[in-house]
């Protein structure tokens, strides 16, 4: 076997070729497209490269056919947090062979004990853990828009390997074809008429205003979790941009307290039901596809991130988000199903918020840590 660093766009092709060829037989993966996935990877358009960097490989049999590929990086805000100084590994693909599994972990470590690292937390991202963040171990089933999906063998190379669970992401379900609970819609309908509170979605024309409204909240509500690093402006904005080709405006809600920032939600309508079949392409055709399915095929949301502030949880205004978001939606009669992911398994308060509208199990991942 060759593990061959990633030093040219021919390897950098067999890098996004690895799952292609892996999956093709799997009929719950959807390809990601190729430009998210090298997006990651350049510096002109992942703003983690100004405090990181990170590199990749693949892996070869003798006879030259893809059989794995993976990744490393080091995020310097978050590596010296921890009890050792900790690196990412992540974009594992492997075919069910410990062998080849394990010289791939081993290739990320060497990498990462190179560069001052005694630890790695794997498979994550390098960037935000709302994509290609997490092992799936239960929900084997169609992923939506940057979840992680992958076999169910990789599950006993990570432990073999002694990777150890740091924590799990959990993802539930709400069939939008059923009501909310209604003791959710009485608090809800109880909260939006008390005097003080305002609700409002979010604008593309005042984006500015949304993003660092957003950047309060979350930085504000997340502050006292453990290993916390404050969000950036600059990191929202180019979230946002990527957001743009399926946004809808009125499902990015946010909750005020005589005009001060408390509460946000933000939903997309599932790309990957848009994005089904193009085999990580996005050219016309595809784009033309894309744009029909946009208002026809797409019948799941996917919440990727709330927020609220520490001072106004337990007040219920993720209720009213929810119902005002129900308003909206259920006329339209399109979204059938609303993802709720991924919430970990120490935040207690979004648990509380998922199990109050009704939602349901449906996927679990794992963020897990290898000490060298």
């Amino acid at each position: 076997m060759q593990v061959i660093p990633v030093s040219n766009s021919s390897l950098k092709k067999d890098f996004l070729n690895t799952p292609k060829a892996l999956y093709k037989n799997d009929k719950n993966w959807i390809c990601p497209l190729d430009s998210e996935v090298e997006n990651v990877f350049n510096p002109e358009k992942n703003t983690f490269f100004a405090h990181g960097k990170c590199t990749r490989w693949v892996l070869k049999d003798d006879a030259g056919k893809l059989i794995g590929r993976v990744a490393a990086f080091i995020n310097e805000k978050k590596a010296y947090h921890y009890d050792q100084p900790t690196g990412g590994m992540g974009f594992f693909e492997c075919i069910d062979d410990e062998k080849a599994a394990f010289l791939l972990f081993d290739t990320a470590k060497t990498w990462l004990t190179e560069n001052g690292m005694k630890a790695m937390d794997g498979p994550i991202n390098f960037g935000e853990n709302d994509t290609f963040w997490g092992l799936l171990v239960e929900g084997f089933t169609p992923p939506s828009f940057g979840m992680n999906y992958n076999f169910p063998y990789y599950q006993k190379f990570f432990e073999k390997y002694g990777f150890v669970t740091e924590y799990e992401q959990l993802t539930n379900h709400i069939n939008l074809t059923i009501p909310f609970p209604e003791r959710f819609t009485k608090i809800a309908n109880w909260v939006r008429n008390k005097p003080g509170y305002t609700f409002e979605y979010f604008s593309k024309a005042n984006s500015s205003k949304y993003i660092n409204d957003l950047m309060e909240i979350y930085n504000d509500g997340w502050q006292d979790f453990e290993n916390f690093v404050p969000i950036k402006k600059e990191t929202l904005e180019e979230s946002f941009k990527s957001m743009e080709p399926i946004m809808d405006e009125h499902l990015i809600q946010f909750a005020y307290f005589n005009g001060e920032p408390a509460s946000f939600v933000v939903l997309i309508p599932d790309a990957n039901q848009m994005i089904k079949g193009f085999d990580g392409k996005l050219g016309l055709i595809e784009k033309l596809k894309f744009a029909y399915r946009r208002w026809v095929g797409v019948t799941r949301m996917r919440a990727i991130v709330m927020g609220t502030k520490p001072k106004f949880q337990k007040h219920g205004l993720e209720s009213v988000l929810f119902i005002s978001l129900g308003e909206y939606v259920l006329p339209k009669n399109q979204y059938k199903e609303l993802e709720l992911s991924w919430v970990g398994d120490f935040n207690e308060q979004m648990i509380a918020i998922h199990k109050a509208t009704g939602a349901t199990f449906g996927k679990k991942h794992l963020t897990m840590r290898k000490v060298f």
